[in-house]
C-alpha cells in the first residue's frame, strides 16, 4: 500500500512559485556599507529577469524612525527577522561587498543550513570556503 508524502512548507513554497510563474528570486546580503553596491546589484538581478529582495533600511544613516535606541533596537530586531523571512522565500543568495561582518556571515550560514545557493560579488571572502 503506497502513502501520500506529505510536502514540507519549503516544497509547498516551491510548487506555489512555479504554479504563479514566480521568475527566479535573489536575496541581496551584505554590510550596509555597500548600500550603493547593493543597488547596482539590485539594478543588475532585476534587469536578468529576477525578482530581487534586498535591505532598504541603512540603519548607519540618520533616520526619524531609528533616532533613539529606544526606536533602533526593537527595529533592528524586526528587520534582521524580516531579512531572514527573504532568505527563506528566495532562491538564492547574492552577498554583495568585499566584507562580510557578523550579521552577514549569520545570514550566509543560515541560507547554507536553509540549502539555498549562496553567490558572491567577491568570492575570495567566502567563509564558508574557509570553514572546510
Amino acid at each position: 500500500m503506497s502513502y501520500p508524502q506529505h510536502l514540507t512548507p519549503e516544497d509547498k513554497l516551491a510548487d506555489a512559485k512555479r504554479g504563479l510563474d514566480i521568475p527566479h528570486i535573489v536575496v541581496i546580503c551584505g554590510p550596509t556599507r555597500f548600500m550603493a553596491d547593493m543597488t547596482e546589484a539590485n539594478l543588475r538581478e532585476t534587469a536578468a529577469g529576477h525578482v530581487v529582495l534586498a535591505p532598504c533600511c541603512n540603519m548607519k544613516e540618520p533616520h526619524e524612525l531609528w533616532a533613539t535606541d529606544e526606536q533602533a533596537e526593537p527595529l533592528k530586531a524586526r528587520l534582521d527577522t524580516l531579512h531572514r523571512a527573504k532568505i527563506r522565500l528566495a532562491d538564492e543568495v547574492l552577498v554583495v561587498g568585499d566584507y562580510i561582518g557578523t550579521s552577514t556571515a549569520a545570514e550566509i550560514r543560515y541560507a547554507a543550513a536553509l540549502g539555498k545557493p549562496i553567490r558572491y560579488t567577491h568570492p575570495e571572502i567566502n567563509p564558508l570556503a574557509k570553514e572546510n
